[in-house]
């Protein structure tokens, strides 16, 4: 693994340097196609900041690795079957479309493709129908906003016409039937994302049962994944990339058992980035709240975490802002450690892969 530090100014501020992200080679028979047979027989890789130990381990084993106290920070966005396929009326040429979310007046934003350039006014049919849309209006970089012509929300409709938008290095995003059940976690509950929170992807109702034994709790937020969570940084400078907003909420019921577990010298372990950037976001503002509303807080080293103590994450692509996220909270020397380890004894990576727990 690559890895280019970071220079830090007097103020704590990153300096203007050349290509400061992490970067990577990854061998492509480590990026996970499938699931692993069972949810949490994936491997995990913990990393302990404070004495840099890198141990290897199950998904299973975490109830042994937390403490008495520990409270788990877990996010609770559904993914939406966001992927729709079909064919151009006028041409008869494939088109592929996927749901971001509804704007005004009914229309939807997508971001199709086609082989040949779309126009105003086009309509395109969804496959299998009869779900069809009208072209209405071109926005940046292939989005568009077209408006369907049927009823109903578009959970609804997506529920019906659409697959689960799986990222392009699985299968290059062709959905089977184990993807409707295995990408999505067990304790999914409010539709909204067109990705995975991958972290949570390794539990199940025995590891919470096994956790809750132990005295760990669990609390839930929300963060709708978008598809900016994607997108690579090609700015020549990393903190000039322009950060996606998503939204994300914050219950008063968690915002309550993060207090009581600090008060009480537990520690709070965010499961997934998602999770990371909806604590801090609420952090940043002052003490642990009820909170709901989009959020663009960019995490980069150097960063002072001020809610989260341990983070349980999957391993990221290269040059990923998600990347950036956990070498900011591990330490840069610490994580290219740990990725190493991680690629050397054959570590599965990306949203099918295994865990790391960082603490």
């Amino acid at each position: 693994m690559r890895l280019t530090r970071a220079l830090v100014s007097a103020d704590g501020e990153a300096k203007n340097i050349p290509m400061p992200f992490f970067d990577y080679e990854l061998p492509p028979e480590l990026i996970a196609q499938h699931p692993t047979a069972q949810r949490d027989q994936s491997r995990m890789l913990r990393v302990q900041r404070a004495s840099g130990e890198i141990a290897h381990h199950i998904f299973r084993d975490l109830s042994d690795l937390l403490h008495p106290g520990d409270l788990l920070i877990l996010n609770n966005t559904k993914v939406l079957p966001a992927r729709l396929r079909g064919r151009r009326e006028r041409s008869g040429g494939k088109w592929e479309g996927l749901f971001l979310h509804e704007a005004a007046d009914g229309l939807w934003e997508l971001v199709c493709q086609s082989r040949r350039p779309m126009r105003v006014g086009e309509w395109l049919a969804v496959e299998p129908g009869p779900l069809r849309f009208e072209l209405v209006e071109k926005k940046e970089a292939g989005h568009w906003l077209l408006r369907p012509d049927q009823s109903g929300t578009p959970a609804e409709l997506l529920a019906r016409h659409g697959s689960m938008p799986l990222p392009h290095y699985i299968r290059k995003g062709q959905a089977e039937a184990e993807d409707t059940e295995r990408y999505q976690t067990l304790f999914a509950q409010v539709p909204g994302a067109v990705a995975a929170s991958t972290a949570g992807l390794h539990f199940t109702p025995d590891i919470f049962e096994r956790l809750k034994k132990r005295g760990i709790e669990k609390a839930f937020l929300t963060l709708h994944v978008g598809l900016g969570t994607f997108q690579p940084i090609r700015t020549k400078h990393f903190h000039q990339h322009v950060m996606h907003k998503e939204w994300g909420e914050l219950p008063a019921e968690t915002a309550a058992a993060i207090q009581a577990c600090k008060t009480s010298g537990g520690r709070v372990v965010a499961v997934g980035t998602t999770s990371v950037r909806v604590l801090e976001t609420v952090a940043r503002t002052g003490p642990i709240r009820p909170w709901s509303g989009e959020t663009d807080l960019f995490i980069y080293p150097p960063f002072e975490f001020r809610a989260v103590d341990a983070l349980i994450t999957n391993f990221h692509l290269p040059k990923s802002t998600l990347l950036l996220l956990v070498g900011a909270f591990a330490g840069e020397d610490l994580l290219r450690k740990a990725y190493e380890a991680a690629i050397e004894t054959n570590y599965r990576f990306f949203s099918y892969g295994d865990a790391m727990l960082v603490e």
